[in-house]
C-alpha cells in the first residue's frame, strides 16, 4: 500500500489508501462455449490472468478454451450492480500508475470510465486530523518503510520484527495500513523483502462501472466454459490435458491461474504431482484475509464528500478503512482485513455489519445507526474457488514468487501470486497471464524465439513513503 504525500496534503490532510480485494461478479459476460475435446492451450480460471492469457493465445491464432469453476468470469474482480444505486466492487477496486497501465488503456477503449483518484482523510476520534498530525503520521510511515527496506538488504524477516520501537500512538495505524489493509495480513506475517521489492503504487484510479464490468468487457470474445472446475491436470510428455466433471480436454499446453490457496487446497490434482519446489513456493504465498462491508446511509450522516477515503488513528488493528459516498451516492464501504478481519468475517454478516455500525458511530456520532438502509458484506475466505484475498509472502518467502512462475514442461502458472513486484494487483495478474501465454505459445511452436535477448524491463523506483493503492485492493486471478 502506498501513501502519496501530494494527495495527502491536497486533500486537507487526507490519506491515500488503496487496497486489493477480489471477488466473483454475477454480471460478467464471456462467449459461452461448449466443452471441446481438444485445444492448443487450456486455461484454468477466468479471472484477470486467465482472460489475459486467453486473449494472447487467440491473438496468435491458436485454439484456446478457458475452464471456470464458478458461474461467472472475473475471479477476484467482482462488481455488484444490482443491490445499490451505483456499482459496488466487491473485490479488486483499483488500478495503478494509470499513465502506463495497459488495463487503463483497455478500459477506455472498451467504454469503461476511469475515475480520478479519490480524496483522502485521516480521522482522530470525532474530528479530522490537523496538519501537524498528518505530518507526524507521514513521518512515521517514512520511518517504518525505511526500516523495512534496510532490513530487506540483510535478509527476509518479518516486517513487524524490524519496525522502530517508538511508533507510539501510530503503532496500530502503521500495522493496519502497511499490513492488513495493503496485503490482508498483519505485519508479523509479512516478508520484509516482498514489501521492499514491490513496485510503486502511489497513483491509483477506479472505474465507474467497476472492475468486474471491465473484466466482463475484456472477456466478451473469449471462449469460457462456466461452472466447470478442473479436477486433474495431466502434463507428462505428450499426454497433456485437463479433466473436468463434464469430460476431458486434450491440450498441448495448460495455464493454471487459480489462487495460491486453491492450489494449496488440493482441489486440482496433478499427474505427475507438482514438484516439491513449486508446492513449497505456493505454501509460502498464501492469501491474506480482506473483506468489505457496504452500507447505504441516508442523509450523509458522516458529513463527507464524494469519493472520500478515510482511516483512523488506532492503537490496534481492530479498525477499518472507509470509502464514503461512492460515485456521489449514499453508499459507503468499510474494509476489514488481516487477523481481525478474518475473525470478524468468520462470525458472519450480522457481526460484520455490527462492527461497521459501532465503528462509524464511534467516529461520527449516533446518527449513523438510524441512517442505515441497505447492507451487503463479502466473505472471501469462504468463497470456494478463491479462499481468500491477495497473496502475501511469509517471512523468507519472497523468492517463492519467481519459483511458482517457473515453466514445468507443458504446464505454466500465472496469477498475481507469481508477479515479483506487482503481486496483489489486477495489473500484475494481467501481466502474468500474458507472460504465461507467451511461454506456452513458444512451447507449442506458435511463436519463434527472438534472435536477441529482450531488453530487461526497468524496475520502478520504490517510494520511501508508504504506498497508496489496493489493497485491496486484492490480487487478480
Amino acid at each position: 500500500m502506498t501513501f502519496s504525500r501530494r494527495a495527502f496534503l491536497s486533500a486537507s490532510a487526507g490519506l491515500t489508501l488503496v487496497p486489493f480485494t477480489f471477488a466473483s461478479w454475477p454480471g460478467a459476460r464471456a462467449r459461452a462455449a461448449a466443452l471441446p475435446r481438444d485445444a492448443d492451450v487450456v486455461v484454468i480460471g477466468a479471472g484477470a490472468a486467465g482472460i489475459a492469457a486467453a486473449r494472447r493465445v487467440q491473438a496468435a491464432g491458436r485454439k484456446v478454451i478457458v475452464l471456470e469453476a464458478s458461474a461467472q468470469i472475473g475471479g477476484r474482480c467482482a462488481t455488484d450492480s444490482a443491490t445499490f444505486d451505483v456499482p459496488l466492487d466487491l473485490g479488486a477496486r483499483w488500478l495503478h500508475t494509470p499513465e502506463s497501465n495497459v488495463l487503463v488503456k483497455l478500459a477506455r477503449g472498451a467504454g469503461i470510465d476511469v475515475a480520478p483518484s479519490p480524496s483522502q482523510k485521516l480521522r482522530i476520534g470525532r474530528r479530522n486530523a490537523r496538519a501537524a498530525e498528518t505530518e507526524e503520521l507521514l513521518a512515521t510511515f517514512v520511518r517504518a518503510t525505511r526500516a523495512i527496506d534496510e532490513a530487506a538488504r540483510r535478509g527476509d524477516m518479518s516486517c513487524a520484527s524490524v519496525l522502530p520501537k517508538d511508533l507510539g500512538d501510530w503503532s496500530g495505524t502503521v500495522d493496519f495500513a502497511l499490513g492488513a489493509y495493503a496485503t490482508g495480513k498483519d505485519l508479523k506475517d509479512l516478508s520484509a523483502l516482498d514489501q521492499s521489492r514491490s513496485e510503486d503504487r502511489a497513483i491509483s484510479v477506479a472505474t465507474r462501472q467497476g472492475l468486474g464490468a471491465l473484466m466482463g468487457k475484456l472477456g466478451e470474445g473469449v471462449p469460457v466454459v462456466l461452472s466447470t472446475p478442473a479436477t486433474r491436470v495431466t502434463w507428462s510428455g505428450r499426454d497433456v490435458g485437463v479433466e473436468t466433471p463434464a469430460g476431458r480436454v486434450a491440450a498441448r499446453a495448460v495455464i493454471v491461474t487459480v489462487s495460491s490457496n486453491v492450489l494449496n487446497s488440493g482441489a486440482i490434482k496433478f499427474s505427475p504431482e507438482l514438484p516439491k519446489r513449486q508446492l513449497d513456493a505456493a505454501a509460502k504465498l498464501t492469501l491474506g484475509s480482506y473483506d468489505r462491508i457496504a452500507l447505504e446511509l441516508k442523509g450523509n450522516p458522516l458529513g463527507l464528500g464524494r469519493d472520500e477515503l478515510m482511516i483512523e488513528q488506532s492503537m490496534t488493528t481492530r479498525t477499518g478503512a472507509l470509502f464514503a459516498n461512492i460515485g456521489g451516492s449514499s453508499l459507503c464501504t468499510i474494509d476489514v482485513a488481516g487477523s481481525f478481519g478474518r475473525s470478524l468475517a468468520a462470525q458472519g454478516e450480522a457481526a460484520m455489519t455490527g462492527f461497521a455500525t459501532e465503528w462509524l458511530t464511534k467516529l461520527f456520532g449516533s446518527d449513523v445507526k438510524n441512517a442505515i438502509q441497505r447492507s451487503k458484506v463479502t466473505r472471501w475466505d469462504t468463497s470456494p474457488f478463491i479462499l481468500g484475498a491477495m497473496s502475501a509472502a511469509a517471512p523468507g518467502g519472497q523468492t517463492s514468487r519467481r519459483v511458482l512462475a517457473e515453466p514445468m514442461g507443458s504446464l505454466f502458472m500465472a496469477g498475481e501470486a507469481t508477479h515479483e513486484t506487482l503481486w496483489g494487483t489486477v495489473d500484475g495478474a494481467w501481466e502474468t497471464g500474458e507472460r504465461a501465454a507467451d511461454a506456452a505459445l513458444k512451447k507449442i511452436g506458435a511463436v519463434k524465439e527472438p534472435e536477441t535477448e529482450p531488453k530487461p524491463v526497468k524496475k520502478q523506483k520504490r517510494r520511501t513513503a508508504p504506498q497508496s493503492s489496493n489493497a485491496s485492493g486484492f490480487g487478480a486471478n
